[in-house]
């Protein structure tokens, strides 16, 4: 990817051309310095909506059929009149960094609606390239007019932690016959999800999607009694749907709904600042994680360190104080000297 003209980048962004809107995400995805440069310029350039878009996560285990939902809602969107952008993210190939599930693939009628955009997001083997690329992503289609944003998780995990801190409203999608009713009676799992809904409630498995919803709405109203605070909390109602079917997928839509306007206006400004913080951080922490790897300093120890710790004969202890005194004895260069790295991006609001 070349230099790219960054006001003709921000024009396409705004007037919502899709080929813009695939080159300004590719941009604020890369890794390299010059393009993390111009990805913070963009974004600094790149309007905000006048109405905050509508940002969902949807997680659930492999298999849930996750793929399926989201293009099941995301078609009955676009005939409401909304314009939908989805994030798929993708661990990412080893190799290459790049996405390899191919979710789009797998929406192919979504993908083709010309008031949908779906975009593979590619984590880059980290979390903090999730945090990063998914984000500003996010910021971008919003940019380009679109009022709802579907951010799919890889699956159930610490990615979730990551997805449900960038989003308003995060559903959690389980089946029943798995034991996934009683993994989520863990209280991590349930703390996270605003929408619960038991899915391929369809054919002979609809009754045992209705059980599994009642054992789960059991579990959540104690949850959510014990961690009652000030005011009313949120206690996520657990719906089934089948995506393949098309069926209850209205119903999902309306509980987001639902818990937006239990938000509010300021519980929802309240919320997204504290996310801003939190991305900060995470910001933060990723971009020191790749100065540390990018260091002369440990480059030259790394190898001997590492030798060291496969034989036994250096502590894991030893070796991290060894590896950062690397770091911190590596002489940086001045501000704004082009040798040097750049420093942490700022979020955007």
């Amino acid at each position: 990817m070349g230099a790219p003209d960054l006001e003709e980048l921000v024009e396409g962004v705004t007037a919502g051309r899709r080929a813009a809107v695939a080159r300004a995400i590719t941009l604020v995805e890369s890794t390299r310095d010059d393009h993390r440069r111009q990805a913070r310029e963009l974004l600094r350039r790149l309007p905000a909506p006048e109405v905050p878009a509508v940002r969902v996560g949807i997680s659930g285990v492999p298999g849930v059929g996750k793929s399926t939902f989201i293009e099941a809602l995301g078609t009955l969107l676009t005939a409401q009149g909304h314009r939908v952008g989805v994030l798929a993210v993708d661990p990412s190939s080893t190799r290459t960094g790049g996405s390899v599930l191919g979710d789009k693939t797998r929406m192919g009628r979504l993908a083709a609606d010309e008031h949908a955009y779906v975009r593979p997001s590619p984590t880059a083997g980290t979390l903090g390239g999730v945090a990063r690329a998914t984000q500003q992503a996010m910021l971008v289609l919003e940019a380009a007019g679109y009022d709802v944003v579907l951010v799919e998780t890889v699956g159930v995990g610490q990615s979730e932690v990551t997805v449900a801190g960038m989003v308003d409203t995060f559903c959690f999608l389980t089946l029943a016959r798995t034991g996934d009713q009683l993994q989520g009676i863990k209280k991590g799992i349930l703390e996270l999800a605003d929408v619960i809904a038991v899915n391929k409630a369809d054919g002979d498995r609809e009754a045992e999607a209705s059980s599994a919803a009642r054992e789960l709405s059991g579990a959540l109203r104690l949850v959510h009694h014990l961690d009652a605070r000030d005011g009313a909390p949120w206690v996520p109602s657990v719906l089934t749907c089948s995506a393949l079917e098309e069926r209850g997928v209205e119903e999902v839509w309306a509980q987001v709904l639902a818990h937006r306007e239990h938000l509010g206006r300021d519980g929802l400004r309240s919320k997204r600042a504290v996310q801003q913080l939190e991305f900060t951080w995470a910001l933060v922490r990723d971009e020191l994680a790749r100065r540390l790897t990018a260091s002369p300093g440990v480059a030259r120890v790394r190898g001997e360190v590492r030798d060291a710790v496969l034989a036994g004969a250096m502590p894991a202890t030893e070796a991290a104080d060894l590896l950062l005194a690397a770091y911190d004895e590596t002489p940086r260069a001045a501000p704004g000297d082009a040798a040097g790295a750049p420093g942490p991006e700022a979020p955007a609001s």
